[in-house]
């Protein structure tokens, strides 16, 4: 684990090299998450350096004191610029709430960033959070973790590892913590920005995904000048772990079209 820091407080990120060359990619996680969402895509270090951050107050990187919204998604840009900094990655990859955050720098941001790309999965333009959850999130975080697990929502199909893994990652997060990112999602919409995009994106999304239906990545690509779309097969909102295969794939490709 490799630590960056700025703005008073330590981000930490992982780095998977095998050799590969390039500048690296950067991904992010999203809402309740860390970095290990991305573990399966280490294998990809044989072709492009792979680095993947902590977002603050999530896995090994210190908190930041930011109200949901706005301030929170600012805050979270800056863990992923100083990465982008510290690490030469020229592509972003980001899920769910990773991904407002990549369109948040895209937008925002830009003049701090040089990317060649983006990749944006399970996520959207904008990402309202369903009442109930939101009152669990803040009531019963135990009926929010299951809720966000029953199927084809965070999963379409997982095995039973792969859920109480990533279950136990979410409580480790904490409610605070977690129910800050849901309630930054909720407060996220870039309906009518994003033409002002300017870097190829691809969306990747799952086939089943309830949380952030395929509807919402074809609307990103309809939107966003330069942009395609791949659905990767029997996976839900964490695609990228459900079928790693199949994603990398996809995520390959892009690489070869950029």
């Amino acid at each position: 684990m490799h630590t960056v820091e700025h703005q008073g407080r330590e981000t930490a990120y992982v780095r998977a090299d095998r050799d590969g060359s390039g500048d690296p990619i950067c991904f992010v996680h999203g809402s309740g998450g860390s970095s290990a969402v991305w573990k399966s895509q280490h294998r990809l270090g044989s072709q492009r350096p792979i680095v993947a951050l902590d977002l603050s107050g999530h896995g090994d990187s210190e908190e930041v004191e930011a109200s949901p919204g706005y301030t929170t998604l600012s805050a979270y840009a800056d863990d992923v610029i100083a990465v982008l900094d510290e690490t030469g990655a020229r592509m972003l990859i980001g899920n769910s709430l990773g991904g407002a955050i990549t369109m948040h720098v895209l937008l925002e941001r830009a003049d701090e960033v040089d990317l060649d790309g983006a990749i944006l999965t399970g996520t959207g333009a904008r990402l309202g959070v369903l009442e109930d959850l939101r009152w669990w999130l803040e009531n019963d975080f135990e009926r929010a973790i299951e809720f966000l697990h029953e199927p084809d929502r965070l999963f379409h199909d997982p095995d039973q590892r792969l859920r109480t893994i990533s279950m136990e990652t979410m409580r480790e997060c904490g409610q605070t913590v977690t129910r800050r990112d849901f309630l930054t999602c909720h407060e996220f919409d870039v309906r009518d920005r994003l033409h002002e995009i300017d870097v190829p994106v691809r969306a990747i999304y799952g086939e089943h995904d309830q949380l952030t239906p395929p509807w919402f990545h074809e609307y990103l690509v309809e939107e966003i000048p330069d942009a395609d779309g791949v659905e990767v097969p029997d996976a839900a909102h964490l695609s990228m772990l459900e079928r790693p295969t199949a994603f990398n794939e996809a995520l390959v490709g892009f690489l070869k079209r950029t």
